[in-house]
């Protein structure tokens, strides 16, 4: 049997894991007023967010050091594996969510959450650069990231609707079961890598191959991939570009994921129901950025521009979408107005992030892509770990400014860390330095 565009159908079940891995990670979010009053009925509405904010510090923490975990295993196992074992934990701690009875039993079942989901994005990298050619990769990377936006879309509404008929325990088994049922098709349909895979036709193996072949090169010895090991991966000041970028952006995604639902419950005073009608808003923003970055790259690389010129301004264009944006949230007015100004922001944030994630597949080889997505995911959610920690604090009152600020300070400071820090995004090979670094 041989399948047609197969890449394809690879790269659409790792969005619907993305929208499941979305949905599991919003229920605490969106259901959480009701747990609040439920499990801590003599607590203020501040304390209620405290508490809110130490359970999501410790799912970002786990998530932050299960991605350079996951990144390892990754590319130990393969993507086939990886995937099975992330997606087969997260669903199973997210049944677990539904025996939580306080701070400490929460914090634990996040904290395997945290571990488990963060396998999604190096995973995601990695099987991204082994089926998609180099010119195909960003809007891959778009179709992938499309994934947590209409997750976000579908999440918020979903599990109001749900409220209407079950109660929160039942609703976070319910969402628990989708991860399960995922694991089917993927198994049968991921099979191998393409160079392999019994399924896939010559034309397309051949296809994803040859494109696959590095550009931008000066001389044919860097055809070869470069897979340092991970002091002489660290030791590149491209690879801290990377790093620094992604542990600059991915905080402003993970303000709105976090506090969505409790900003429009604290500033507008809204209910589960009503926040059903307005949070999944941003999230259409999101989606159509993770196209329009994915599908802008690729337009550039076909048009004949170099893969340098194409990341780095598509990366500098989302981060100039969310600038303004991000200072305009200071003092929205109406709650429409304020979800339309987010989805602005996360149409900035996804036409930049698609393209910062490709960076690991554009200078290195197979063996060190999802160990490099990995440490930079980590940086990533260590980000968003300091920021989620600062946000009851810094919003006291319900006054948000304060937050929106520091993330229009990050978006600045993500883009400076690729232009300075990666002065070609090209393939790399072992230079001088390193190998006297090596040596040394």
């Amino acid at each position: 049997m041989k399948i047609n565009n197969l890449r394809w159908w690879v790269v659409s079940l790792i969005a619907l894991a993305t929208v499941i891995n979305y949905i599991d990670r919003q229920a605490l979010g969106v259901l959480w007023p009701e747990i609040a009053t439920d499990l801590f009925p003599d607590k203020t509405n501040d304390e209620h967010k405290q508490i809110f904010a130490v359970i999501s510090v410790v799912f970002v923490f786990s998530y932050a050091f299960g991605q350079a975990i996951f990144g390892k295993i990754f590319d130990w196992v393969g993507t086939r594996i990886g995937f099975a074992i992330s997606i087969s934990l997260w669903s199973l701690a997210t049944v677990l969510h539904a025996f939580g009875r306080g701070l400490i039993s929460f914090a634990i079942f996040r904290s395997i959450l945290g571990l488990a989901e963060a396998g999604n994005w190096p995973g995601a990298t990695k099987g991204n650069a082994e089926w998609f050619p180099t010119k195909e990769r960003a809007f891959a990377q778009g179709v992938f990231n499309s994934g947590a936006a209409i997750g976000g879309i579908i999440s918020i509404p979903l599990i109001a609707f749900l409220t209407i008929y079950f109660s929160w325990k039942l609703i976070f088994i319910i969402v628990g079961v989708f991860g399960f049922l995922w694991l089917i098709p993927w198994l049968f349909l991921v099979k191998s890598p393409p160079s392999t895979h019994p399924w896939i036709t010559e034309e397309e193996k051949k296809y994803i191959l040859d494109g696959q072949i590095r550009v931008d090169v000066e001389d044919e010895s860097i055809l070869d991939d470069y897979n340092p090991n991970t002091r002489e991966l660290l030791s590149r000041k491209e690879s801290w570009g990377v790093i620094i970028a992604s542990a600059a952006i991915d905080p402003i995604w993970w303000l709105f994921v976090f506090w969505i639902p409790i900003y429009l419950f604290e500033v507008y005073g809204m209910d589960v129901k009503t926040i059903g009608l307005y949070g999944w808003v941003p999230y259409v923003g999101a989606m159509f950025g993770a196209w329009f970055g994915g599908l802008l790259a690729q337009n550039r690389i076909k048009a004949g521009w170099s893969v340098n010129r194409t990341r780095k301004v598509v990366i500098g264009l989302g981060c100039l979408i969310m600038l303004p944006s991000l200072l305009a949230m200071s003092n929205p007015g109406s709650p429409s107005t304020a979800v339309i100004i987010m989805a602005v922001i996360l149409f900035g944030f996804q036409t930049s992030i698609g393209n910062v994630q490709t960076l690991p597949s554009d200078m290195f080889g197979g063996k060190t892509i999802a160990t490099l997505a990995g440490y930079s995911g980590t940086a990533a959610k260590l980000g968003a770990v300091a920021l989620t920690s600062l946000v009851p604090w810094l919003t006291s009152g319900g006054n948000y400014a304060p937050a929106f600020v520091i993330g229009a300070a990050l978006a600045v400071i993500a883009m400076l860390s690729v232009l300075i820090l990666i002065p070609r995004i090209k393939p790399l090979k072992k230079d001088k330095h390193n190998l006297e670094f090596k040596q040394s």
